[in-house]
């Protein structure tokens, strides 16, 4: 069974510790309102800012011939993106003329996961309940196992050698007839597998150094011994499960790739196919420490730029207000197309920040008020009760407090908006206040009336008989 950790809080450390952290609310207020303002004015700022591009850019009809009337000006142009400069890995020998070469590199690691589960005990004390399971991943840095809390896995993690992430650029790369600046470069993402051609005596050092590792760790020619994992029923939320198969997708196409690759070369523990080399004795079924090297490369690509020309190359566009644009897109677009693609971009974010702001503002909120829930904690049923409601509460607090901040911010650039978003905060201020008061005053109402004597209730009177029927006079003629 998965190894589980149980910790017990007592009750005069929790409510300690919830004292605490109002402190840490208000900082975290502070710090979220000021990304709410900051967000608002990069956000009319970046909108102004692309409007003026928009109004201010001309095409740029040919930039494989220099235009000196375009000097100064802001262009969308098309053309290829190109190099002369060639690249290097020192570490393994291998090159390529490329706009940039990239290598990445990957570990199999033991991976502890954890997941915990708290309950209120009568009393006010917490007992948390951490449960740990391990799986073997491919990560992009080598993991401590020495810290895992099962000893089993502990010390079960090696690397048969270690490599660090590398990325070269070229300082030359042209567009048409001009060169395009740094920033622009690093925008190009035409990314294609690197055939490797690594040298065999290379390859045949490298083998012995991953050998001499392996033996070290596993010992001479055995099989690595690792712990019995115990049967788990383990249900993966669906964006956990899109990400497994997704990995899985890129290890299996990586496999595929160095099986049918043209370029292999094999040794016990290192093997070169494709734009991989591995290190482990077998690529398609991995062991603990195995290593995994990808090279890819930056090849030349139609793009798009646009940017203001300086002479030969460009530089970024300075708006009225200060803010600074420059893009390079893949492919042929026009410059509508690259103002409204930012436009877009710009309004997402703005919205990504916003509800980042507000989220903050009201975990901000729990954390000044949470100690009240804490100090009932003595009775559970009675703090889950008024927990529940502190937390309606602060989520209304906290988003009358994000509108207004956000209104207030919008104050300076868009009044009418401002107007409305005080308008609806101070609604949801009179439905709270008033309204809820109303509401309060109506149940207790109801609670007085259910409580008050009530009158002892009357029989209802007996029906009277009916009256006998009368007979009727005659009157007889003597």
């Amino acid at each position: 069974m998965a190894y589980q950790e149980v910790t017990t809080t007592g009750y005069g450390t929790r409510v300690g510790n919830s004292f605490k952290s109002i402190g840490s609310g208000f900082v975290l207020l502070i710090a979220a309102t000021a990304l709410l303002w900051w967000n608002e004015g990069r956000a009319v700022k970046t909108a102004k800012m692309l409007e003026e591009a928009g109004s201010a850019y001309v095409e740029m009809p040919n930039p494989d011939k220099k235009d000196a009337s375009l000097d100064g000006e802001l262009v969308c142009g098309t053309a290829m993106a190109t190099t002369e400069d060639s690249l290097s890995d020192a570490q393994f020998g291998i090159g390529a003329k490329a706009i940039a070469l990239k290598r990445r590199v990957e570990y199999y690691q033991w991976i502890e996961h954890s997941e915990s589960k708290s309950e209120d005990k009568l009393g006010g004390k917490e007992v948390t309940t951490t449960t740990y399971t391990y799986s073997k991943e491919w990560v992009s840095s080598p993991v401590e196992s020495g810290q895992f809390k099962d000893p089993a896995y502990q010390k079960l993690n090696t690397v048969l050698t270690t490599y660090e992430d590398q990325d070269q650029w070229a300082e030359n790369v042209t567009f048409g007839a001009y060169k395009l600046n740094e920033s622009l470069i690093h925008s190009i993402s035409s990314r294609e597998a690197m055939n490797l051609a690594i040298n065999e005596d290379l390859l045949a050092q490298l083998d012995k150094s991953a050998k001499t590792a392996y033996e070290r760790f596993y010992g001479v020619k055995q099989q690595p011994v690792q712990p019995a994992q115990p049967t788990q029923n383990v249900v993966l939320s669906d964006s956990a499960k899109a990400v497994a198969d997704s990995l899985q997708a890129v290890n299996d196409s990586i496999n595929k790739a160095m099986a049918n690759a043209e370029n292999k070369k094999d040794f016990e523990y290192v093997h070169q196919a494709g734009n991989v080399l591995y290190f482990g004795r077998v690529p398609g079924s991995p062991e603990v420490g195995d290593v995994r090297v990808t090279f890819e490369k930056i090849v030349p690509a139609k793009v798009t730029v646009m940017a203001v020309v300086d002479g030969d190359t460009f530089k970024a566009f300075k708006a009225k207000n200060g803010k600074r644009f420059q893009t390079l897109v893949m492919g042929k677009k026009t410059g509508d197309e690259i103002i409204e693609d930012a436009q877009d971009a710009n309004s997402t974010w703005t919205w990504i920040l916003r509800i980042v702001g507000i989220m903050l503002v009201i975990s901000a909120f729990k954390s000044i008020f949470g100690f009240l829930e804490t100090i009932l904690k003595v009775v559970p049923f009675i703090a889950n009760i008024f927990g529940f409601g502190v937390g309606i509460v602060c989520t209304i607090l906290g988003v009358v407090w994000s509108l207004i901040v956000i209104a207030l911010a919008w104050l300076f650039f868009r009044p009418i908006l401002a107007i409305c978003l005080i308008a609806i905060a101070g609604f949801l201020v009179w439905v709270f206040a008033f309204k809820g008061k109303d509401k309060l005053k109506e149940l207790a109402a109801k609670a007085s009336n259910k409580t008050a004597p009530q009158p002892a209730p009357v029989a209802p009177a007996a029906p009277a008989e009916p009256a006998a029927p009368v007979a009727p006079t005659e009157n007889t003629e003597a």
